[in-house]
């Protein structure tokens, strides 16, 4: 018998996932991709304004993300994840200036929260026991339905993890996927959630090495390979239809529709998915100089106070992350550098005349499905009622947002399915 192919449609990080594990498993694998690269939404390239490699957006990733290591460790790229060697957030209120770094205890009960020197400023007892409700949140409620405490904690806390985390505000990110995030990192002490990112870059944490590992165990990953149609024959998909031709599939052979979900309701018949949630925008700067590093070793600054979120330093480019943006998504690129550059300028303490170099806007507007209640809601499982099909992407059911994590975890899934579907 002849071994099956597993067909995997995109090459984001849950398409290479689910090839991965497919190919470990001793499958065929090839993965057909529309763009010039994998990746999908992790992409890493060279950007002529800024005279250097950047990432299109920032991912913020911890070192409880099991999927996460486990990734660079079967692919040998454990070198290209940096992070501080406890977890260590340092913050800037824009608005009053004031700094403080929270440092969560190595314990798993959170009482660091109420210890000043590694907290968010004046909290209190009542901030805390806010938190005690959102493990018995329901699917309808959304994250301010149950921290419902207007305190330092929510606004030093709660609501820029919630924005970070679900890329939505509190009135609309769904409280269990939030308790998800708590769960697997914070509450697990601060050895699951120390910052993560990529060193050179997330292609060369991520993406290259594992299309290099699928590679090298007989795997075909092609770009600038479109599926447009998959033709549907009985209860199976029979072919797939691409621009330079058909692929008609063996008996055995299982497909795994890795893409966004409006790029997969476009293949599949009858598939329900989340909707798209609100864009992500991220600014990038190139400086004169490196500028003062964040403290302890941290890899990212959070801000209060402006339009920012997150700020993010590698070598001379300073990237900051603007989540849940509102009507930003739909300012001019030239109006808001200055107003961004500005906020950055304050997080990082540079000199009031300093400028930077170049500057560039990146606007994922289809950045992740929407996080709300009613989207989640809409999340399918793996599997779909085609018997050879499954479903992979950081929208499929996982129990956590739209993370890295999330994707990986969903390909990982796919591919162990298709293993048996091939059977």
């Amino acid at each position: 018998m002849t071994t099956p192919t597993v067909h995997i449609v995109g090459a984001g990080l849950a398409g290479l996932a689910a090839g991965l594990t497919a190919a470990e498993a001793g499958l065929k694998v090839r993965l057909h991709e529309a763009a010039p690269r994998a990746g999908g939404r992790c992409r890493t390239y060279w950007d002529a304004q800024l005279d250097a490699r950047i990432d299109n957006g920032n991912h913020l990733m911890m070192s409880g993300n099991t999927a996460v290591l486990d990734l660079v460790k079967r692919t040998g790229a454990q070198d290209q994840l940096v992070g501080p060697e406890i977890a260590v957030y340092p913050f800037i209120d824009l608005e009053t200036g004031r700094r403080w770094t929270v440092k969560p205890g190595l314990d798993r009960l959170p009482l660091w929260v109420l210890d000043p020197a590694r907290s968010v400023p004046g909290v209190v007892p009542a901030d805390f026991l806010e938190g005690l409700r959102l493990p018995l949140a329901g699917p309808d409620a959304t994250v301010a339905d149950v921290i419902r405490r207007r305190g330092a904690l929510w606004r030093g806390f709660w609501e820029p993890l919630t924005v970070a985390a679900l890329n939505a505000p509190p009135e609309r990110g769904q409280a269990r996927l939030l308790w998800r995030v708590l769960a697997e990192t914070f509450l697990k002490g601060g050895a699951y959630c120390r910052p993560l990112m990529a060193r050179d870059g997330l292609a060369d944490a991520l993406v290259d090495p594992t299309v290099a590992k699928i590679e090298a165990l007989g795997g075909i990953v092609e770009t600038g390979a479109r599926v447009r149609a998959l033709e549907i024959s009985g209860n199976r998909v029979a072919a797939l239809d691409r621009a330079d031709g058909g692929i008609v599939l063996g008996p055995r052979d299982p497909v795994i529709v890795a893409l966004p979900p409006t790029r997969a309701r476009d293949l599949v018949p009858g598939l329900t998915t989340p909707d798209d949630g609100e864009a992500i925008v991220n600014a990038h700067f190139r400086l004169s100089a490196p500028p003062p590093p964040f403290p302890a070793g941290a890899v990212a600054l959070g801000v209060l106070g402006g339009a920012a979120q997150w700020i993010f330093v590698r070598d001379r480019i300073a990237s900051i992350t603007i989540s849940a943006p509102g009507p930003l998504a739909q300012a001019d690129d030239a109006a808001l550098l200055p107003r961004l550059w500005g906020e950055t300028r304050q997080a990082l303490a540079l000199p009031d005349d300093a400028h930077y170099l170049a500057g560039r806007i990146i606007k994922e507007r289809r950045a992740v499905f929407d996080q709300s209640p009613a989207g989640v809601s809409r999340r399918p499982e793996a599997r779909t009622p085609i018997a050879n099909l499954l479903l992979a992407g950081d929208w499929i059911d996982t129990g956590l947002p739209a993370t890295i994590e999330s994707a990986l975890r969903a390909g990982n899934r796919a591919g162990a399915l298709a293993r048996m579907l091939s059977a």
